[in-house]
């Protein structure tokens, strides 16, 4: 079955812009390379790959593209720019330019204002994104989700998908609030979403069990066309090992027909960012 990993990253943590990352963090304070990825990736025979951006610079972003040129199996980049800065519409239309840059995401999980991305001087941004044909990528913690779904049904025609189920609070046994929001997001709005980050939300030594409610929900809400899987490697490596959460997947997946499990593994990602254009 063909796999395509919608949704990692990589860092070089001399760069010193990974403000996120504690110098003396045990797992992350150090380089993650396309190198250091690729065993992993072709012992689980992922062909393609998204890198998404995990700093809030627009250095990060040209350095994940040069990532992306020295790397065929890198299909695409999603970035960041400043949606505060209107003038940065410009960069936008440059990167836009890049023949493996896919979209934007800002970090919205770090701003404290949950509200933030329904500002009204941020709309320019969401404008820029559609009107360059982007994705814009939605990074939130569950609490996020009634407020993304505002956002999206403002901005009905942008293709946008929401990164780790909106990381639902797996490990405290939290399910009903996130559920009836993200159901609520599904149903008024042609989001996608990626099945990712799980594992990371439910913690070191967890299985599929503790899983499944949580995948069976996005399986019934967004269904195997709106859903596509990625690994959120390396930020997985604190909860298990990339080869782990592959065989989870595949668990959690059985109960689908292989046309179904395809979508989920490669189709949805491959259809929503016109990997084949």
């Amino acid at each position: 079955m063909n796999k395509i990993d919608a949704h990692h990253h990589c860092w070089s943590i001399s760069r010193q812009d990974y403000h996120w990352i504690g110098a003396d963090h045990a797992t992350w304070a150090r380089d993650y390379l396309p190198r250091h990825l690729d065993p992993a990736r072709r012992a689980a025979g992922v062909d393609k790959t998204i890198l998404v951006q995990a700093a809030w610079t627009l250095a990060e972003t040209n350095y994940l593209l040069g990532l992306a040129d020295a790397t065929d199996w890198i299909a695409g980049v999603i970035g960041w720019v400043d949606f505060e800065d209107p003038n940065q519409r410009e960069q936008i239309a440059r990167f836009a330019n890049h023949p493996k840059f896919l979209g934007l995401r800002p970090m919205v999980q770090e701003i404290p204002q949950d509200n933030w991305v329904l500002r009204d001087d941020l709309t320019w941004a969401f404008e820029a994104i559609q009107h360059f044909d982007l994705v814009f990528e939605a990074l939130g913690f569950a609490r996020h989700a009634g407020t993304f779904g505002k956002l999206f049904n403002r901005h009905p025609d942008m293709r946008t998908v929401i990164d780790h189920g909106m990381k639902p609070q797996i490990a405290a046994g939290k399910f009903d609030d996130w559920a009836a929001e993200m159901r609520d997001v599904a149903s008024q709005s042609n989001v996608h979403c990626k099945l990712s980050g799980l594992l990371t939300e439910a913690g070191p030594d967890s299985d599929a069990d503790q899983l499944r409610p949580y995948v069976d929900h996005l399986l019934d809400i967004f269904g195997p066309d709106r859903l596509m899987w990625g690994s959120d490697w390396p930020v997985l490596n604190i909860a298990g090992t990339y080869a782990q959460w592959v065989a989870i997947t595949e668990i959690l997946l059985t109960g689908l027909n292989p046309v179904e499990q395809q979508a989920i593994w490669s189709g949805t990602a491959t259809k929503f960012y016109r990997l084949e254009a």
